[in-house]
């Protein structure tokens, strides 16, 4: 008799823990992943969702992947089986995970692509993410208007860095840019030295600075000995991080003349900012990771309360179009910095060196 009535406590305690996702506290699971800690931009992103799902009620499972792929496609499958009711992914490699998230259907687990959309797979419920291909037509049209393309007498010389061809964003970000400036490039205004012009060729594994620098320092190296760089378009600040390393070299080291490259970013990282004060870095654009993380956690918000989740727009992952919500990039400058990243509280002034 006492088996059978510890028995039906224990499938009791069982069957909350799974409805629960969290025993003994009633809250609902949400398991989040983010691909690494090595890039300023997730820390951030992971640590703000954290707050701000704990703030609704929810427990949190955040992991970060290490840029490992199969490390996170393990984390994720851990995440389904210890219960969680939403996924919020943002993925290393954009198809890598398709069997964590075929677990994820057949348990009815609803998962929210977060910035990098999740591709090839048809259980992919959500995508939450800023209009990546407008970060990359607000670095083109920077580069277009710095160099007012549309009155000088121009050539000017130009090269591009763009991101990890891993992430679907980065093909966004780089077609964005590439678009606007085109018609320079094909009526001889703008002039790639050299021939660098397609994704494939100008891809960063990674996103790694150190590769960047490896890369520019190769084309400074071969092509521009006798020439001046009037501008580089890089996709994001890690990137361009490592181009400003390279041209330090050339710029500074070597004592050469010349006026400094237009260079763009994007992410705000504290590096960047700090090139830009600097003037070493023209521009960047700012995603608020705070603003995407509030929509985030409004999505998990009302997918659990069984509630219409607001879209904006759909994107195409090859195998459905996934409802998606597009939150808006913002263009900053070194004289932005203090209304965009000190006044709204992103960063302290001291975080900046100001």
């Amino acid at each position: 008799m006492l088996k059978k009535i510890l028995g039906t406590i224990l499938c009791a305690t069982m069957a909350f823990v799974a409805f629960t996702g969290c025993a003994g506290s009633g809250k609902k699971k949400v398991g989040v992943s983010m691909p690494t800690k090595d890039l300023q931009r997730w820390n951030q992103d992971g640590d703000y969702m954290k707050q701000k799902f704990e703030a609704a009620g929810f427990e949190v499972d955040l992991q970060y992947a290490g840029n490992k792929a199969d490390t996170q496609l393990s984390q994720v499958e851990n995440m389904i089986n210890s219960g969680c009711k939403v996924l919020v992914i943002a993925a290393i490699e954009s198809s890598s995970l398709g069997t964590a998230l075929d677990k994820a259907a057949a348990k009815k687990i609803p998962v929210i692509a977060y910035d990098r959309l999740l591709m090839d797979n048809e259980n992919v419920s959500y995508y939450a993410t800023f209009d990546n291909y407008k970060v990359g037509q607000i670095q083109g049209n920077f580069v277009k208007e710095k160099l007012d393309l549309d009155n000088a007498a121009g050539p000017f010389n130009i090269e591009f860095t763009a991101g990890d061809p891993g992430d679907n964003n980065a093909g966004f970000f780089f077609n964005g840019a590439y678009d606007v400036l085109k018609p320079y490039i094909d009526s001889g205004k703008l002039v790639v030295v050299s021939g660098q012009k397609d994704f494939a060729s100008v891809a960063t594994p990674e996103w790694s600075t150190a590769t960047a620098q490896s890369r520019a320092e190769n084309i400074i190296g071969s092509n521009y000995a006798d020439k001046n760089i009037d501008a580089w378009l890089c996709s994001n600040d890690s990137t361009a991080q490592g181009v400003v390393n390279a041209l330090d070299a050339r710029y500074n080291s070597e004592g050469r003349g010349g006026q400094w490259p237009v260079v763009t970013g994007q992410d705000c990282d504290i590096v960047s900012v700090k090139n830009m004060i600097a003037g070493k870095q023209t521009m960047s654009v700012f995603k608020d990771t705070r603003t995407l993380a509030e929509r985030t956690v409004t999505m998990v918000n009302q997918i659990l309360n069984n509630q219409t989740v607001e879209t904006n727009n759909t994107y195409n992952n090859n195998k459905k179009e996934v409802p998606s919500y597009l939150c808006d990039p913002v263009f900053a400058d070194k004289d932005s910095i203090q209304k965009i990243l000190i006044d709204s509280g992103y960063y302290k002034a001291s975080d900046l060196g100001m």
